[in-house]
């Protein structure tokens, strides 16, 4: 994946997704020859540029794990694309496109008091600040906030009820698939 968000990690990791003539995405390709029968595939688009058995990709559009497609379609220029280092291409959309969807997946999850989400970025900007300046403070502090923020993430976890509470409803209030929010919630729950 190209692009993660630092909140929705790899629930909502985004790429720039191949797209063919015909408007579908092809096949995953394997990564080489000398990769051998477990040596993987890749789905990069500019792997798509119809040589070596490749098809070739003539679009791209916004793509995420989660497996939200963007609409919008954007033609890939090949005469623009590096052939030594084509991964360094940019394509302008699609990453606009998964930034707009994560903006909807930030709209759908549970609200963060405002003074809470002040103060998390006020600590934020002080800490690393202090730890460019006074580092050892710094690891002080955030020792203190890992005690607090376990202590407490035991606490939600544990009032965190799956049978009151179906998992894909707490996947959606944290922007995560239901399995990373399990994931979540145990790692506050079984801490110990």
């Amino acid at each position: 994946m190209e692009w993660e968000s630092d909140e929705f990690g790899a629930s909502h990791a985004g790429r720039a997704a191949a797209v063919l003539d015909d408007g579908s995405e092809p096949e995953p390709m394997p990564l080489g020859a000398d990769s051998g029968p477990f040596g993987g595939t890749t789905s990069d688009w500019w792997i798509y540029d119809g040589t070596l058995g490749a098809p070739l990709a003539t679009q791209v559009r916004g793509a995420c794990t989660c497996g939200w497609r963007g609409t919008g379609l954007h033609r890939i220029d090949w005469s623009q694309v590096d052939d030594e280092r084509p991964y360094d291409t940019e394509i302008p959309g699609p990453y606009d496109d998964w930034k707009d969807h994560i903006r909807h997946v930030e709209a759908r999850t549970v609200p963060v008091p405002a003074e809470l989400d002040d103060l998390v970025a006020r600590l934020d900007m002080r800490l690393s600040s202090l730890a460019d300046d006074a580092p050892l403070a710094a690891l002080r502090v955030v020792a203190a906030l890992e005690r607090l923020t376990g202590r407490v993430g035991t606490v939600a976890a544990f009032h965190t009820r799956a049978d009151e509470v179906p998992w894909e409803s707490v996947g959606q209030a944290l922007g995560l698939t239901e399995q990373e929010a399990r994931s979540r919630v145990a790692s506050y729950r079984y801490r110990f």
